[in-house]
Order: C-alpha cells, then sequence, then structure tokens
C-alpha cells in the first residue's frame, strides 16, 4: 500500500499502516522535498526499502499499491482520486475533510462508482475505543430507553494570535472550521451511536479574531422517537484531562435507566438512575497513535474487509450522508432554525 500526503496527521496514518500485520507500505509521496523522508525518519519504525516520491500520481504508477490511502489536503482529493482511479488499486481511503465539499465529494463518488472502485473515507472518530464501547452498551441496553447524547468540545488550543500554528496552521485560513473540521467528527459519531436525525438546528460564532472561521457553537441532532443528541463546542476552552486531544471533551449519555458519562482520559462509568455512585465500564485505551489509536482501528477496519469480507463502515457514498447534514446545519445557522434532514 502507499500513501500520499507527509503532513502532520499523515504520521498518524504511516504509523498505523506500519504496525498493521495485514499491509505493507511501499511508499509515501509529498510534493515537499525531503519531506517523506523526514516523516519516515521520525516514525521509530525500520523504514529501510520504503519508495519516496515528489508526485502521488507517478508513485502509484510505479508502485502499483493495493490500498492507496490520500493523506493531502483537501484541495488535493478530487486530483489524487482520479489518479488513484487509474490504477488496480482494491480500495482508496482519502482523509476528511473529504474533496473540501459537498459537491467536489459528489463528483468523486461519482467518479468511483463509474470506474467500480471502492472508495472509503477516512472518518476515525467512530473508531475511537470509547465509542465502540458505547455502542456495545447501548445495544446491550445499559440505560435504558436513550433520551440524549451530549458531547461537549473543550480541546482548549485555540486561544490567541498564534492559535493553531505549531500544529495545523491551515485551521486559521478556513471559512468553515467548527463544523467542517471538527464537529464533522461528531456529524458522524451521533449517527453511529444513534442513527439518522430528522432534523438538525444549529447556532454558531466566531470568538477568536485571528482565524477566519467559527471556533464555537453547538448543533442538535432532533430524532423522530424524541431521543436528541447535542455537541457543544468551544475550541478556545478546555477540560479535564492528561491530554486534552485524547477525547477533545467529555461525553454523557442519558437514559431512563442510567447515564453513562465518558471523561478526558477515556474512561467511560455508569450511575444507575437514583444511585450517587459511578462504576467504571471495561475499554480497551491504546496509548499508541492517536486518540485511542483509532487511525490504525480504521485501517486494520479496511484490511478486514478486503482480505476477510467483513462489513465496512464509512464508505464514500454512504459518507455523503454526514457532509449533507453539515450543509444542513451551516443553513440552519445562517437562518436561526431548524432544517430537516
Amino acid at each position: 500500500m502507499a500513501v500520499a500526503g507527509a503532513g502532520y496527521f499523515s504520521a498518524f496514518h504511516v504509523d498505523g499502516w506500519l504496525r498493521n500485520p495485514d499491509a505493507e507500505l511501499v511508499a509515501l509521496a509529498d510534493p515537499e522535498p525531503g519531506k517523506a523522508d523526514t516523516l519516515l525518519q521520525g516514525t521509530g519504525h525500520r523504514t529501510e526499502g520504503i519508495a519516496t516520491f515528489l508526485d502521488s500520481a507517478a508513485m502509484f504508477q510505479a508502485v502499483r499499491p493495493d490500498i492507496i490511502d490520500i493523506a493531502a489536503p483537501p484541495a488535493a482529493h478530487r486530483g489524487l482520486i482520479a489518479a488513484a482511479l487509474q490504477t488496480g488499486a482494491a480500495a482508496i481511503v482519502c482523509q476528511k475533510p473529504f474533496c473540501g465539499g459537498l459537491a467536489q465529494a459528489q463528483a468523486a463518488v461519482a467518479d468511483a462508482q463509474r470506474a467500480g472502485k471502492l472508495v472509503v473515507v477516512h472518518e476515525n472518530f467512530r473508531f475511537q475505543p470509547w465509542y465502540r464501547a458505547l455502542r456495545r452498551e447501548l445495544d446491550a441496553g445499559r440505560v435504558g430507553r436513550l433520551y440524549q447524547v451530549t458531547f461537549r468540545l473543550r480541546p482548549g488550543d485555540g486561544q490567541g494570535a498564534d492559535a493553531y500554528l505549531a500544529r495545523q496552521p491551515y485551521f486559521r485560513q478556513m471559512d468553515r472550521f467548527l463544523i467542517h473540521e471538527t464537529a464533522i467528527h461528531w456529524v458522524d459519531t451521533f449517527r453511529f451511536l444513534m442513527g439518522e436525525p430528522a432534523s438538525v438546528y444549529a447556532d454558531l460564532r466566531r470568538l477568536n479574531p485571528a482565524i477566519a472561521g467559527e471556533d464555537c457553537g453547538l448543533f442538535l441532532y432532533r430524532f423522530a422517537d424524541g431521543r436528541r443528541a447535542l455537541f457543544d463546542g468551544n475550541r478556545l476552552a478546555d477540560h479535564a484531562a492528561r491530554n486534552p486531544r485524547l477525547t477533545m471533551g467529555e461525553c454523557l449519555v442519558e437514559g431512563a435507566a442510567g447515564a453513562i458519562a465518558l471523561d478526558g482520559d477515556g474512561r467511560l462509568s455508569f450511575r444507575a438512575r437514583a444511585d450517587t455512585g459511578w462504576i467504571p465500564l471495561a475499554v480497551d485505551i491504546s496509548q499508541a497513535g492517536f486518540g485511542g489509536d483509532c487511525v490504525h482501528a480504521l485501517q486494520c477496519h479496511v484490511t478486514d474487509h478486503l482480505l476477510h469480507g467483513t462489513p465496512l463502515e464509512n464508505d464514500a457514498g454512504s459518507y455523503l450522508r454526514n457532509m449533507e447534514i453539515e450543509e444542513a446545519l451551516y443553513r440552519s445557522a445562517a437562518t436561526d432554525r431548524a432544517v430537516e434532514v
């Protein structure tokens, strides 16, 4: 398999593939001279024999990989997908924000369908171990009839004139930021946990004048059966955690039989209705990689599907629903009204 892009987050992609026993990373490309080599040297793994390229399309043709992982910026996605579709790759994995917007994403999905190729969007938060465990608890009826899921995003990295410069400076120029870049994770995760909303509402604002887009706000999922999901995000505020980027915030799941809480260290606990104490729930939290090793988990999910036919999540056609909901959220914020989806 081969990876296109050697930026900040690509390091997590490369590390995950190097730890996947069902995949062999053979090449990495980035248009900036030396960047791919530098990334490989910093992985802590043996990377001898992995070829590096300046041009991703040339890499695709040279190494003919079975899996192509696009970890480049959104503006490059459509062209890289088009180039990847010209190869014999069994799967193309592409980071989010997928193609940077709904129209380009729809066009890329149409291209893939015409070519009969599998494209998977690298939307990894639903693969974080606490959400997989939480889904199992909900399926088992732990909280009884579900009332609401609430997530409070508080990474604390958005204050000041130098916000985001050290890690992902392109955040600062994004006209759409909180929902498009960050909350899209919970657009997807709420669907993973609860299913499809009937309507959405959003209230968005910008607190830091040093950036272009919104960095604070909330969105609400309203379900036909009365359930609710609430995302409450503020990138300037922080939360109690040894690593604020592990969970990015805290979650509370409430139902007729009790509540489940996710803390900033990735731990789940349950409080039965009318009780005052919380009991821990089992979560296998990996200390490797990013966000409980969700990048690696998604990659293994793809290779398991290719090798063993296991059900696949987040194929690009299905992922368009997240992007349609994103557009509805921005329409809601602009009109200050709920939007049916």
